[in-house]
Parts: structure tokens; C-alpha cells; sequence
């Protein structure tokens, strides 16, 4: 029988190269979901391209675009916020999670409940909500994949016989574009700038946050949330050739890596085909045309984002919500011209330090919260020290 997948995010980078994986095998797919957010003409055209019972646009305005552009077909057009939490809770033995920043989180919520195979891609609901996602699939029995490249090669190597064996995870980071830019130079920085990244092809969230390197930070939330470990136990090293995904080293002096190409196509492939292993549409990485790896630490002077990840795991969960919360903001302003590089981090920095403990228990109390926050992070652009700059 054929294993059936939903995409949420299907427009994305991350989407875009789950149906390239899909279609490298598709005899063994029956495609249940796929949605975006307001690209129409793309989503119909993979809806046709993988046979798609659903797709579903989030935009409501783009409906009838989406309807006439699969007028003839079978699949079914739905639209709006109500129309994914609808679609989410479509049984699917597959899912592909990858709704960029906390608008993923409620569907990732209902499509956990219905107890299937759920690989992560979007960082920001596990570190807003990560007990909440790790409590609904005990719950439901779903099992969790992480897609990140540097959470899936953790997972690869991660034994979790021997996890008491286990002294710390290294996540490895490119350094993004401006690795060895000096400081001075930084605070001129352009979205443009921030937006070519020297090893990915990613999307413009995820692009700026590999520039300022919240990414790793927000990755070191994930890392503690989906593997269970202390936050002195993650440790997170600069490695500009990005061939070295992530590494876990064990008491007996044994340091497990994962390496591969660049590509995308690695960790979806291996979360697609998991427990089993599946050829993968992507690069490859050739071993003989290796010549340098390099390692070291990140200089918190000129990316002190990494640092506030521990500091709002100190804090709480609270904080962790704050943080992610405020950096969307703060990313969105950035590509907007609205702020400068630099003000990225005094932003989200701001409303971590500043921010008080809430009890947050359910997903409307993290909603709540995140939404207050935005609003804090908004008014503080307001303020005299975050006028528009002009970059």
C-alpha cells in the first residue's frame, strides 16, 4: 500500500523539495494535503503534478484564483486559517510540517492528535510550544521527525539506548554570510546582503535568521526540547564548508557526525523514508573533493543571538516564546526597511531580558502571549532608538 502525505508549507523551500522527493518515488505516495499561504498559481501546479485530494490556500482572497487554476481537476479547493486546521486533521500517515514561523503551530497541534508521522521543518513551534508538542505526541503515539539539517543529522546519530552515554550535542553553524565580517561593517548591512547565503538556498525568514544567527539559537531551544537534554549539554560550533551537519559526542570519547551535500533533499529524504533509508533526488556529497573542514567557536561578540537562547532557557519557557515572537517581528521590519541589521538582535534582546514569568499552559495561553509580545516588539520600534534608518 502507498503511504499517505500531507504538506503543510508546500510552496516553501522545505515543500518544494518534499514533492521533488516525492515524485523521485511516487509510485509509493498517495498525496492527501498540500498548502500555502498566498501562492495560488504555484500550489495548483503541485497539486496537479503529485495528484492531490486538497489544497489549501491560506489566504481567503485567494480562493477562486486557486479554484479556477484546478478547475477540471480532482482535487478539492479550500481556503483561510479555519480550512488548514480543517485539512490538518485529514488522516495522513505522513506529514510534512513546514508553515514558516508560529502560524504552523496550530495546525502542527491538530495534525499531531491524529497520531501518524510528523517531520518538523519549522523551528518556531517547538520553541514556543515545545512541551506542548512533545506532550501531544506521548499522548497520541505520533512520532516526531526532525527536518532541520542539523536536528535530523542529531537524530541519525542519537542513540537513545545509550543516551546516558550521551555528554553533549555540537550543532554546527555555517556563520551565514557575514561569518568573517568585521563589526563596524555589519551595522550597514542590507536585506539584499542577509539574503545570499553562501552554502543554502533558503527562504528570506530563515535566511536572515542564518545572518544574525538566531537560527542556531532557536536551534538550540529545538535541540533541548526534541532530544531531552540540558541546555549545558548543546554546544554550538562555526563550520563555514556546512559538510558536518551536527555532531553528538559520547563518554567513551566517540563523536558521531553526520555529514552530506547542502541539500535539503538529505534530511527530508531520511525523515520521508524513516525507519527505512530511500535514494534521494538531491546532491551528493563526494568525499574525495574534500580538502578542508574547519571548526570554531562563535564569536558572541558579533552574534550574540546564540547566547540569548540560554538565557531564555534559564528563564522559562516564557522567554523562549518572547524570543521567537519578537524576532519574527524584528526580521519582518528588517526586510521591510524599517530597521537596521544590528537592531535585529537589541530588539529581540529586549523583550527576553524584559520580559516577566507568565504561566503558559495551554496553546491559547501561548497564543495570547505571543501575540503580546509582538505588539511590544512593534511599539519598541516605535521608540526614538528604532526610527526608520533607510537601509
Amino acid at each position: 500500500m502507498s503511504k499517505t502525505i500531507s504538506i503543510f508549507g508546500a510552496s516553501g523551500s522545505v515543500g518544494q523539495n518534499t514533492i521533488k522527493a516525492i515524485q523521485a518515488q511516487s509510485q509509493k505516495y498517495d498525496v492527501k494535503v498540500l498548502t500555502a499561504y498566498s501562492n495560488a498559481a504555484l500550489l495548483a501546479e503541485q497539486a496537479v503534478a503529485v495528484d492531490a485530494d486538497y489544497a489549501v490556500i491560506g489566504r481567503s482572497d485567494k480562493y477562486q484564483e486557486l479554484k479556477q487554476y484546478l478547475e477540471g481537476t480532482k482535487t478539492r479547493v479550500m481556503a483561510g486559517e479555519d480550512a488548514l486546521i480543517e485539512a490538518a486533521q485529514i488522516q495522513a500517515d505522513w506529514t510534512m510540517a513546514a508553515i514558516v514561523g508560529m502560524a504552523g503551530l496550530p495546525p502542527l497541534m491538530k495534525t499531531i492528535e491524529q497520531g501518524g508521522a510528523v517531520a518538523i521543518a519549522n523551528k518556531e513551534p517547538l520553541v514556543a510550544a515545545g512541551a506542548l508538542v512533545m506532550a501531544a505526541a506521548k499522548r497520541t503515539g505520533a512520532t516526531l521527525l526532525p527536518v532541520d539539517s542539523e536536528h535530523n543529522a542529531v537524530f541519525q546519530v542519537f542513540e537513545n539506548s545509550n543516551k546516558d552515554a550521551i555528554e553533549k550535542i555540537i550543532l554546527t553553524a555555517s556563520g551565514g554570510p557575514f561569518c568573517e565580517m568585521p563589526y563596524e561593517q555589519m551595522k550597514g548591512v542590507t536585506p539584499a546582503q542577509a539574503l545570499k547565503h553562501p552554502n543554502w538556498e533558503m527562504g528570506a525568514k530563515i535566511s536572515i535568521d542564518s545572518a544574525t544567527m538566531m537560527n542556531k539559537a532557536l536551534e538550540v531551544i529545538e535541540a533541548k526540547v526534541l532530544f531531552d537534554v540540558t541546555p549545558q549539554q548543546i554546544e554550538v560550533l562555526v563550520h563555514p564548508q556546512s559538510i558536518i551537519h551536527s555532531m553528538v559526542e559520547y563518554c567513551d570519547g566517540s563523536v558521531l557526525a553526520q555529514m552530506g551535500a547542502a541539500d535539503m533533499c538529505t534530511p527530508i529524504t531520511n525523515a520521508l523514508g524513516w525507519p527505512e533509508r530511500l535514494q534521494t533526488p538531491g546532491d551528493r556529497l563526494d568525499v574525495m573533493k574534500l580538502r578542508n573542514l574547519e571548526f570554531m567557536p562563535v564569536d558572541l561578540t558579533r552574534f550574540p543571538s546564540v547566547s540569548l537562547a540560554y538565557t531564555a532557557l534559564e528563564k522559562g519557557a516564557y522567554a523562549c516564546v518572547a524570543m521567537n515572537a519578537a524576532n519574527e517581528i524584528a526580521v519582518k521590519a528588517f526586510l521591510d526597511h524599517k530597521i537596521a541589521f544590528l537592531d535585529i538582535y537589541e530588539l529581540v534582546s529586549g523583550m527576553v531580558h524584559k520580559c516577566e514569568p507568565v504561566d503558559l499552559k495551554t496553546l491559547e495561553d501561548i497564543i495570547s502571549y505571543d501575540n503580546s509580545v509582538r505588539r511590544q516588539t512593534e511599539s519598541a520600534m516605535m521608540s526614538d532608538n528604532f526610527q526608520q534608518t533607510g537601509t
